[in-house]
Formats: structure tokens, sequence, C-alpha cells
């Protein structure tokens, strides 16, 4: 299953730890890792998929691949800078978020207009449709239930 994972450009400590077992879970299980290819959330849970063996499809605002962070497997460049948030939600069977701003926010509305299962684990609380989730663990087993 393909599995968006959403959330800040920029986060350290908790969020990326979090992140990067998200990662390490999806890899694990043989789940391939959907994100927008950059930092923060995107690097944490790309190098914990990464390094557990797993593909990480990295969806790119701009035109260079060399532009994602280094634990993508595939990077897919769009020119589309925001826009690609759409694209990642949609190559995604669930989405699993993870903190963010208003850009996790927008993906968190387009994954429920596509009718995407949403697992929020931190961030963005009280949205009608997402389901609180209170591990890793958690947010990948009820993201690959069905």
């Amino acid at each position: 299953m393909r599995i968006s994972v959403i959330g800040a450009g920029e986060c350290a400590g908790e969020i990326y730890g979090l992140a990067r077992e998200v990662g390490r879970i999806l890899a694990e299980r043989g789940h391939i890792l959907v994100c927008g290819g950059m930092g923060g959330v995107m690097e944490a849970a790309s190098k914990g998929a990464c390094l557990a063996g797993g593909q990480v499809i990295g969806i790119l605002p701009g035109s260079d691949p060399r532009e994602a962070n280094p634990f993508v497997t595939c990077a897919v460049t769009t020119e589309m800078g925001i826009m690609r948030n759409y694209l990642v939600v949609q190559n995604g069977g669930a989405a699993i978020a993870l903190s963010g701003g208003y850009g996790t926010l927008s993906e968190i509305g387009m994954a429920l207009k596509l009718g995407r299962k949403v697992l929020l684990l931190g961030g963005w609380k009280q949205i009608d449709g997402v389901q609180p989730v209170a591990s890793p663990e958690e947010a990948v087993d009820r993201a690959q239930a069905r």
C-alpha cells in the first residue's frame, strides 16, 4: 500500500523522531511512503523508511530531482510549487499527518475530500473527519486497515 506522510517542512526533536518511526514501520510492513520529498517531517519519515530498506516517493515542488532529501528513492518533479500537495495525498491510500502549518492543513483537507483516511499524530486538532492516534504504530495500523 502507498501511504502519504504529511507534516511540517521544518521540525526537530519529538516530531522528527515520531516521523522517522512512522517511516520505519511503513517500510518494515512493506508499504511505500509518499511524501513531499523535502525536509522536516518529510525527511524524517523518508530516513526511517529508507534505512529500513523501504521505498520513498518524493513529490517535489520544483523541477530538479536533486532538491529531494537524500532518503527519497524515487523523486518526482512537478514544477507546481505547493500545488503538488494534492499529488502527495492523491497518491496515498491513506495519510498520516504530523505537526505542520497551513500546507499540512491543505493536505489534510484534500485527503479528506478525496475520501482518504487521515490519521493525526500531533499537530492540527479538532478537524472533522480526522482520526487522532497516540503512536506511530497505531497510525500505521489504522492507515493499513480497510
